[in-house]
């Protein structure tokens, strides 16, 4: 039987034509906004019989596979009585330095018109490629008359050259679909829940639906979602995953099942992302496009890289992203996306998916639909939401741009553009300072529709200075390319802006804050979730289910999973210090926590034992406190800044049974008081510090004031229900196994009262009250 492999045009011809298909400094598409505006303007001018987003399909036969292609061309017309495939491209550089068009964008078009040829019978077909300058809205356009023969040679020719990676591709499908179906579940029976967790991912994923599963620590939550969604793929209801993360040190426990999975019989390609600046090899190689060696070149070597790798390796990490990129000579990070599109499995963080700055642009509607989200530790998900859809702009960072650019002159292209551009923007800034009161500070619920206008200019000069070559400085572009990263980045949310937002100014001296600030990135977070085909958010901590459900902007037809905690009450002795330790009485609480850990330390010989504080000052005084009569501990403590080396032999030191009880003052809400397993005697006490309430500042009682307004409990929303979520996470580090015990200490009056108390874990709820001493 024939394998058939559909394929769309742009991933078709990208792939056959990345070896010098765009000149060097010359780039299309520079924002999808301009993109988007070009090519209507464009179709705006095509008569009445003419089309736009046309789509179209057609079968090729090369070996033993059926390859089915799709698309949708831009425009189909009439010029001169020919019938003609138009294809817009837009772009801020230099139309002289097209030649006679890319090879890509003809690819592209040659491609629609045998497609349409055949599907219409035509004999012939015209192709015209028409680029628009975004800054001058310039227009230059190529044309082409092709036989239907001329059509099919080409398109025969390129389903050959993306052939050996299309049979490579079905080969290791078969392979990976046979080993999904023998795989056996990694480990020699389920824990308790663990089954109904993994049987409810997999009902979620067959349906289409979306679930919030609140499963306890310990029960193996990674292998819990990740197992139903493997066999998903190899039964055919899904085709990929993302593993989304918040932090290195879950994304490592999702490389970790996948490994024993592997161990097990199992054949899928997965691959880790590393952000840039730490995979790059910049202590190697200069991290720039004119320099590196591993950047000139790319796309001469990437198809045999990605080809070598997905041949020979199932388990792609960061070690092995950069074995096979020192190999074959390609930039690291470029590397590992361009792989990631052919891997069945990604582990990456949430930006891939969610941030509008960041996520995996080129993954067709199709992909998506096929696709399924696996949400990490999705309680970090609402903070990290309403970081990624909000924007802000420093007027410093402009003032510094038109300083520069003022000396230039008329040297470099658009120098005086540029100037005077970034100047309009800081005089606006200078207003908005004048008008800031004696508080320095602005809020508005419109968008800053000034200042919108002033950035859209500045960012077509920027971009076209940039792309024809800079100012010839390497300091002076990065302030350019800095300006025009936070204005593009400012332009894109401000797209975005409606109710949920509102705008913010910060004035301190002479410096301008502005902040299009993301109060409830619900809507945003369900849009981007909406294409795909599960999301299954998951977390210890997702309590109250009803705020998460809301924040992270559940469906209303999406499940609701809550698995009670396996653990016996005998293996958690709970107790509870009720010690004010809001800010007015911190001085006087330090004493009486100290001498707490002191007995801690003294019942706990040879143990390991882990403080979580509110605050690094808070920490600092209380560990100075403590260090008055340290004792027998060997006392350590977190530094801000850690790199994470550091943070690793940090972790690596809690060993069991060590010689004198360590005791380790930590920060909450940090990296270790989150999806840190240290199961056994690696960990055998925690100590929580306060209810972990957000420091009372400007956006948390915007938050506040928003909530309230729209009939919530704005002080919960804003407050105790992210500062509670940290308390369980710290607390959660303790039990992770059927055989650990140890010692929970929750140190605060506020447990003791409403709503805090009803938010502990019910196995928190029968605590030992202790006095303070």
């Amino acid at each position: 039987m024939t394998t058939a492999i559909r394929i769309s045009v742009r991933p078709l011809v990208e792939y056959v034509y990345r070896s010098g298909s765009i000149r060097p400094g010359f780039r299309t598409n520079a924002s999808m906004q301009e993109g988007t505006r070009i090519h209507q303007r464009v179709q705006k001018d095509y008569t009445e019989e003419d089309l736009k987003e046309v789509v179209l399909e057609v079968e090729l036969q090369h070996g033993d596979l059926t390859y089915v292609v799709e698309g949708r061309c831009d425009g189909l017309i009439r010029l001169d009585g020919q019938l003609t495939v138009d294809e817009i491209k837009s772009t801020a550089g230099n139309l002289d330095d097209l030649g006679d068009g890319a090879p890509v964008h003809w690819a592209q078009a040659m491609m629609y018109a045998y497609m349409y040829a055949v599907q219409h019978d035509e004999p012939r077909m015209q192709v015209q490629l028409t680029y628009v300058h975004t800054v001058n809205n310039e227009e230059r356009r190529f044309r082409r008359m092709l036989e239907r023969q001329e059509l099919e040679q080409f398109a025969a020719e390129l389903v050959a050259g993306y052939a050996p990676y299309a049979e490579m591709i079905v080969a290791y499908e078969e392979k990976r679909d046979i080993s999904v179906r023998e795989l056996p579940f990694p480990f020699r029976k389920y824990r308790e829940g663990q089954r109904k967790l993994a049987g409810a991912v997999y009902k979620t994923i067959r349906e289409g639906q979306g679930l919030m599963a609140k499963a306890p620590t310990g029960i193996g939550k990674t292998m819990s979602v990740l197992f139903p969604t493997v066999k998903a793929i190899g039964e055919g209801e899904a085709k990929r995953l993302f593993y989304l993360t918040a932090r290195t040190t879950t994304r490592v426990a999702a490389e970790e099942a996948f490994a024993r999975m592997q161990a097990e019989g199992l054949k899928m390609h997965v691959i880790s992302l590393t952000a840039k600046d730490k995979i790059c090899f910049k202590e190697e190689e200069a991290c720039d496009t004119g320099q590196c060696g591993m950047c000139e070149g790319y796309y001469d070597r990437i198809n045999g890289a990605v080809l070598d790798m997905l041949e020979h390796e199932t388990l792609m990490t960061r070690p092995v992203i950069e074995q096979y990129a020192r190999k074959h000579r390609v930039c690291p990070f470029e590397f590992s996306l361009d792989a990631a599109y052919a891997a069945d499995a990604v582990i990456c963080d949430y930006n891939y998916i969610f941030d509008p700055r960041i996520s995996l642009k080129r993954m067709l509607e199709e992909q998506k639909r096929k696709t399924v989200l696996l949400v990490d530790e999705a309680h970090n998900l609402v903070d990290r939401g309403r970081m990624m859809f909000s924007a802000e702009l420093e007027k410093a960072v402009f003032l510094d741009v038109k300083r520069e650019f003022q000396t230039l002159g008329s040297s470099v292209t658009a120098a005086k553009a540029i100037a005077d551009r970034t100047g309009d923007i800081d005089k606006y800034l200078i207003t908005l300072r004048k008008n800031g009161g004696d508080e320095g500070k602005l809020l508005q619920q419109e968008a800053p529709e000034e200042l919108i206008e002033l950035l859209e200019p500045f960012v077509m000069v920027a971009e076209q200075c940039l792309v024809e070559g800079g100012s010839g400085n390497a300091e002076t572009d990065e302030l350019l390319l800095a300006a025009y990263f936070t204005a593009q980045n400012f332009l894109r949310i401000a797209k975005l802006y409606d109710e949920r937002f509102i705008t913010y100014a910060e004035c301190v001296r002479s410096e301008v804050r502005v902040k299009l600030f993301c109060l409830d990135p619900s809507v945003l977070l369900r849009q981007t979730a909406k294409g795909f085909r599960s999301t299954i958010h998951f977390s210890a901590t997702l309590s109250p289910l009803g705020y998460y459900r809301d924040m992270l902007g559940a469906e209303e037809e999406d499940y609701t999973l809550r698995i009670a905690s396996p653990f016996q009450r005998e293996q958690l002795d709970v107790r509870l210090l009720p010690l004010s330790i809001r800010y007015r009485d911190r001085e006087r609480s330090r004493q009486p926590i100290a001498n707490m850990l002191r007995q801690l330390v003294a019942e706990w010989p040879h143990s390991n034992l882990l403080v979580f504080f509110p605050s690094y000052p808070y920490m600092r005084e209380v560990h100075g406190t403590y260090m008055e009569q340290p004792g027998e501990a060997e006392v350590v403590m977190q530094e801000q800044g850690m790199s994470e080396e550091e943070r690793e032999a940090f972790l690596n030191a809690f060993q069991p049974h060590p010689e004198r009880t360590r005791l380790v003052f930590a920060v909450m809400g940090g990296v270790f008081s989150e999806g840190v397993d240290l199961p056994g005697d690696r960990l055998n006490g925690v100590v929580v510090v306060g209810a972990g309430l957000p420091q009372i500042g400007l956006e948390n009682n915007v938050l506040r004031d928003y909530y309230s307004r729209t009939g919530r409990n704005g002080f919960n929303y804003a407050y105790v229900f992210p500062g509670m979520n940290k308390v369980l996470q710290a607390g959660g580090r303790l039990i992770r196994t059927e055989e650990d015990k140890g010692v929970l200490v929750l140190v605060d009056d506020r447990f003791t009262e409403e709503p805090y108390r009803s938010l502990l874990p019910e196995e928190w709820q029968d605590y030992t009250r202790i006095s303070p001493k």
